[in-house]
């Protein structure tokens, strides 16, 4: 594939539309009185991130399953908190507030008629589809949507195409670009491999909304500090072993006794980077809508013709 210029945009779709369900109104209805606030702000969502980035192509990444099983058999408490404890609930199903589930659909009718492509990958999160996109991608640099810290592992400089992550976990209007240079000076952790890195931390300090328990008596600034001291989790795991390692008594303890868990948590909480994606279309973004007849219609159906107006214009004009 020869590059069109833009970069590649993934956006993590359930992060940002819950952020636009909680930030807008949910008063806000179509006139059958169904609520649209998280329609109309995904959609502005997307509109202002193609009119900032110009990507060429652009997909929003899935979940096909929001708490995969591979995750759970490893480490059992992975997103328990978030499990629906309804007695009507389909066992396993995410708490999903009433009034944005009927909008996901809505959502997906929007892109569709616009021409937007959404991409999943069977029994896996959209975290899945973004690493797996990201890491197959050479020709078009990547830029990663989403507010979810997870997906810093998959930045990276080299191999070229450069892969970016726009942290967005206070919303777009505070978002920040996140290179391997970026994650280093904020996370400490080494540059050489500041992705990979970034996911041996997060195992060692744990992640309380995933259900990682992480290692008991280590925070941020110590399991950064393991990591640049011995490279990679690997190679700390390996050390506890080694009594000529530079490892205090106390520390090679606490990693002793979490060695159980350390195995586990390493692979669930690395990102999949080679799961097989399907698109709901080819990923060039285009200029005019797929279909402007449709468009048209859901914009009226869902009270939403300001914030698809502006995403026809974002089309247009990049």
């Amino acid at each position: 594939m020869t590059s069109t210029g833009g970069p590649l945009l993934l956006l993590d779709g359930a992060s940002l539309w819950f952020r636009a369900f909680y930030a807008i109104p949910d008063k806000i209805t179509a006139p059958d009185g169904r609520s649209v606030n998280a329609l109309r702000g995904f959609t502005d969502m997307v509109a202002s991130l193609i009119t900032k980035h110009s990507p060429s192509r652009l997909v929003v990444c899935l979940d096909l399953d929001w708490r995969p099983q591979f995750r759970v058999d490893l480490v059992p408490t992975y997103k328990t908190h978030r499990l629906d404890s309804s007695s009507t609930a389909a066992a396993g199903a995410e708490e999903v507030p009433d009034l944005l589930t009927p909008q996901v659909e809505m959502i997906l009718e929007v892109l569709a008629a616009a021409g937007i492509a959404t991409g999943g990958a069977a029994g896996l999160e959209a975290d899945d589809v973004c690493g797996t996109l990201s890491s197959q991608e050479r020709t078009d640099a990547v830029v990663i949507v989403s507010g979810d810290r997870d997906l810093l592992q998959l930045v990276r400089d080299e191999p070229a195409p450069p892969v970016r992550v726009l942290y967005a976990g206070r919303g777009l209007a505070k978002a920040e670009l996140f290179g391997p240079a970026e994650v280093s000076a904020k996370y400490g952790v080494p540059l050489e491999n500041a992705g990979p890195a970034y996911a041996d931390m997060a195992t060692l300090r744990g992640d309380s909304s995933d259900g990682f328990p992480g290692v008991a008596g280590i925070g941020d600034k110590s399991a950064a500090t393991l990591i640049n001291r011995f490279g990679s989790l690997e190679a700390l795991v390996a050390a506890v072993d080694d009594p000529e390692a530079d490892l205090a008594a106390g520390m090679r303890a606490k990693l002793r006794a979490a060695h159980d868990y350390l195995k586990a948590a390493a692979p669930a909480v690395r990102i999949v980077r080679d799961a097989e994606v399907e698109l709901s279309r080819p990923d060039l973004l285009p200029r005019t809508p797929a279909d402007p007849d449709r468009l048209r219609e859901l914009a009226t159906a869902y009270n939403a013709e300001s914030p698809i107006a502006r995403l026809v214009t974002a089309l247009s004009t990049r």
